[in-house]
């Protein structure tokens, strides 16, 4: 077969080919809403992914949408492909925005209901006997009256700031002696009560009636807290009647520009600047108002009108609570029967303990799989470089670290032991910031050497990397630990990732060459084995599709198959299409966004996009390039196929160099691409279907077989 057998042509980005990355990120939460509404999930993990959608809509409000409030404000027009101006954009993410709330408000009401099956109630305070509703009163006056701040807003007392997230009652008062009745608004004095962000959400009814009263059938029992201040608002207001109250909350910009920061010339480093810029967080602009749907007109345009937002464009107007990611503190609740069996991740045979650890990395490279495999190995892989007195010096890339990190306390206890240690810590990773600001100082006032990034302050350093130098008989021998998450044992249980643990000589060289320009002035380095981000990453992607490409013209099969958390970036979108035109079969499994549309015909026929779902967050990534050379046939790394994480951070994606250890990641790709269980299809428009099984097919949940097996199925389909 000829080179010319297939002909591609120039793909266009456009509205036809490429899908606006905002409401693609929309689709992804229709599809952990799903996760809500399925029965086959246990009632407190629905109650979780409910949470997930709040918490996540509460994230792109605070992050995503204020860029385009801001491109309106500054008459900008969009240079995205998809085509669509800022106001067309944020009217179809309101619509969109208010269809998911609505669903999920919808989908949280079922759910409680079936709760309530199980001895699981969310009280209305209609519901609450005498004794109970005595109870919440005298738990409102000793516990939650005291803290409570009402601010009016008339002509001497400006109208209170609201700040982020926060949640609000707002009220309309009346002085006992109004002759109107309260016909005239501007006889009604308005007052706004914070809700304390330091109570719990959810008020345990059956602890508070047991210590003002009597609990006579106590069982898990809730209120919502802004009912119970609802409900006793006459002892916030003697002498006044109160007309109207309604909880309200708001949603600020919270993105912190560092670029525009870093210009302000009182700031003298990089630390000021984060703190700086958090506090500062808290003042953005409002992205969205979100109120119930019993609020009166004069309320609402109150609101609308101090908060300066567009009814049409920032209001959502709900049936239900508001804030619904504090269902977190439900899921809570020490309920086993109605959450996911405890799974015990894999702690792997035959490796020794202590510094013979280093021996055991030495015969052969170390994969692991979190979080079926333990993330206690990457832990103890700190721990004895920490305390071997052979170990001479340790140096690491922290992203998100956690609050209580045994990785960044072996990092001082390697200082403790006279170690030289070097770290850069990513004061820049959102909503991170404050964490990772106060590991930082604490590392440095142990005496590691901490660095924040590099040259240009807007680049986050996103590289999972950690080098360990260590005296071997007459020389030094480097190993290395690399991964696609992040350095932190909480997420390492709930994320699935992958570990890489290695002597090989030139991904340490590799390594070592990384650091230095992390952490001095080295703009020209070059590397062997690694594929670095902003450099190099990119242009040697490209290449590998290319390589595919030229394959498939020449008749030989080709394959891509790549496992990402999103995939948004023009170039590699462009060289997707043009291989699957070559003929090229590709397999995308992408958790999140998707700007490329598989199906089109003539144009990407050949690709297939699945999302897989379900108890663990898909966070891997993984690219397989079919008839690449053997070393450079599989990668896996910190990168997603995003501008930003090509072109705007450091990035570290590394090769799976062993045969072994290619065949294991082949069969964790095959599993996912055979899963059926809770598993979307991407369609040409845009859209997801959940994917179908046949009667006699068998049921196939890849997080169900990597907890049984890590290593998963071994057949590619």
């Amino acid at each position: 077969m000829s080179e010319n057998t297939h002909l591609t042509k120039p793909i266009e980005l456009n509205a036809e080919t490429f899908t606006n990355r905002e409401l693609s990120a929309l689709e992804f939460n229709r599809r952990i809403l799903a996760l809500a509404q399925d029965p086959d999930v246990p009632l407190l993990e629905r109650v979780k992914f409910l949470a997930i959608v709040g918490s996540n809509l509460d994230e792109f409000f605070m992050v995503r949408v204020p860029s385009y409030h801001q491109k309106i404000k500054l008459g900008l027009s969009t240079t995205r492909p998809d085509g669509y101006t800022p106001t067309q954009l944020l009217a179809e993410i309101h619509k969109r925005v208010l269809d998911i709330m609505t669903e999920q408000r919808t989908t949280m009401q079922s759910v409680l209901s079936e709760l309530e099956g199980r001895g699981v109630f969310i009280r209305k305070l209609n519901e609450l006997k005498p004794h109970q509703r005595e109870a919440v009163r005298l738990y409102f006056y000793e516990e939650v009256f005291p803290v409570l701040t009402p601010l009016a807003a008339d002509h001497a007392r400006p109208f209170p700031f609201i700040s982020n997230l926060s949640l609000n009652v707002a009220v309309y008062l009346e002085h006992d002696d109004a002759q109107n009745n309260g016909q005239y608004d501007d006889q009604l004095e308005f007052v706004r009560i914070k809700v304390p962000e330091d109570m719990p959400r959810l008020v345990n009814l059956d602890r508070v009636v047991n210590k003002y009263s009597v609990c006579y059938d106590c069982q898990d029992n809730f209120i919502w807290i802004e009912d119970v201040i609802s409900d006793n608002l006459d002892l916030l207001f003697p002498g006044m009647k109160v007309m109207e109250h309604h909880p309200f909350r708001v949603t600020r910009d919270a993105d912190i520009d560092y670029e525009h920061e870093f210009d302000e010339e009182e700031l003298e480093d990089i630390s000021e600047i984060i703190e700086a810029g958090v506090r500062e967080r808290r003042f953005g602009s409002v992205t969205r108002l979100s109120v119930p749907e019993s609020i009166s007109s004069r309320m609402l345009d109150r609101l609308i009108y101090e908060l300066e937002v567009e009814q049409d464009r920032d209001v959502y107007m709900l049936d239900g609570a508001l804030g619904s990611a504090s269902l977190f503190e439900l899921y809570d609740l020490d309920r086993p029967a109605l959450k996911y069996s405890v799974h015990t991740p894999r702690l792997l045979e035959n490796l020794p303990s202590g510094p013979q650890l280093f021996n055991a990395i030495r015969e052969r490279d170390i994969l692991l799989f979190h979080p079926y495999d333990s993330f206690m190995l990457v832990e103890e892989f700190f721990r004895i470089a920490a305390r071997d007195p052979q170990v001479l010096a340790i140096k690491a890339t922290l992203y998100r670290v956690g609050k209580n990190s045994p990785i960044v306390r072996a990092l001082m206890e390697a200082r403790d032991n006279d170690k030289q240690v070097a770290v850069l810590v990513e004061l820049k990773a959102r909503f991170d910031e404050e964490n990772n600001l106060d590991w930082a100082r604490q590392m440095e006032h142990k005496g590691v050497h901490v660095t924040y990034g590099v040259e240009k302050l807007a680049m986050k350093t996103h590289a999972k990397i950690a080098l360990v130098i260590r005296k071997e008989g007459d020389g030094l021998r480097r190993y290395v630990h690399l991964g696609t998450g992040n350095y932190n044992a909480s997420t390492a249980r709930l994320y699935t990732d992958l570990g890489l643990l290695t002597a090989d000589k030139e991904i340490a060289e590799d390594a070592t060459r990384l650091f230095n320009r992390l952490t001095g002035y080295a703009p020209t380095t070059t590397y062997k084995r690694l594929l670095i981000a902003p450099e190099y990453l990119h242009p040697a992607l490209v290449a590998l599709v290319e390589n595919e490409i030229k394959a498939a013209k020449a008749g030989k099969p080709a394959r891509l198959i790549f496992k990402m958390n999103q995939l948004e970036e023009d170039v590699m979108t462009e060289k997707l299409y043009e291989a699957s035109q070559a003929g090229v079969k590709i397999d995308l499994i992408i958790r999140g966004l998707c700007c490329l549309r598989p199906g089109l015909p003539g144009i990407s026929e050949n690709i297939r996009v699945i999302s897989v779902l379900g108890r663990f967050l898909e966070h891997a990534r993984i690219y397989y390039f079919q008839n690449a050379p053997e070393n450079q046939r599989i990668y896996a790394g910190s990168a997603d196929l995003m501008r930003r994480n090509l072109l705007n951070r450091v990035e570290t994606v590394f090769p799976v160099l062993e045969p072994r250890l290619q065949k294991r990641v082949m069969r964790l790709l095959a599993t996912d691409l055979r899963s059926n269980a809770t598993t979307w299809l991407l369609q040409s428009d845009g859209t997801y279907q959940r994917a179908e099984r046949a009667e006699d097919e068998p049921l196939i949940d890849s997080h169900i077989i990597f907890m049984q097996d890590s290593a998963g199925l071994d057949v590619m389909p």
